[in-house]
């Protein structure tokens, strides 16, 4: 964690995704309050929903607070809009590049998560290939609609390049995913077979 990633007062870090991103957007390019709502909305708006436009502004606050991102001196907003433009930091863009990378770790845990509490089920596999069955389901479900919405507000080559990595993420996450399902399978669908021969045996 850095410095700028923590807030002054307290030196708690900045755990919200939605600020996080909002990071993101300012360092891709500096934007005022009602633009990075047009925009937030287009890039995570299917992954990070948020409320209202105010969620943003009070986004760009907390950035501020911390240093990381910072007014552009000289350049004015539209006249409909009271905020001013902002860019980010060289902090800024140090601590988004630091959490960034730790999201690494971050996501490698809940995957490990979610298969350990997946292993609870080891002395009674048929429930657990139940659980595998209702999530390969759901898996494919939502990955296909993801995978074949438009991408809706393309206006350059930065949201193209975004449909471009997430499509590419998409189809490798899912054949990981899958492959992990089906090894999962095959073991639970084993240790249901022993149980059934023993259960068979003692009778």
């Amino acid at each position: 964690m850095t410095a700028a990633s923590a807030d002054t007062a307290t030196g708690r870090a900045m755990t919200s995704p939605v600020y996080w991103a909002l990071l993101g957007l300012v360092i891709a390019r500096p934007s005022y309050g009602g633009e990075l709502y047009q925009r937030f909305q287009r890039v995570y708006g299917g992954v990070l929903p948020i409320s209202s436009q105010s969620h943003i502004y009070g986004g760009l606050n907390v950035l501020e607070g911390r240093g990381l991102i910072t007014p552009i001196v000289g350049v004015d907003a539209p006249a409909r809009q009271p905020k001013p433009n902002y860019q980010a930091t060289q902090s800024g863009i140090e601590s988004y590049v630091e959490w960034l990378v730790q999201q690494v770790d971050a996501e490698r845990r809940r995957q490990e998560l979610w298969v350990r509490q997946l292993a609870v089920f080891a002395h009674n596999p048929r429930v657990a290939l139940d659980v595998l069955g209702r999530f390969q389901h759901q898996y494919l479900k939502d990955a296909g609609q993801i995978g074949h919405q438009p991408a809706e507000g393309a206006t350059g080559s930065r949201d193209e390049l975004i449909d471009e990595l997430v499509a590419r993420q998409q189809r490798i996450a899912a054949g990981g995913m899958l492959e992990l399902l089906r090894d999962a399978q095959d073991t639970f669908e084993a240790r249901a077979e022993s149980a059934a021969r023993d259960d068979s045996a003692r009778a």
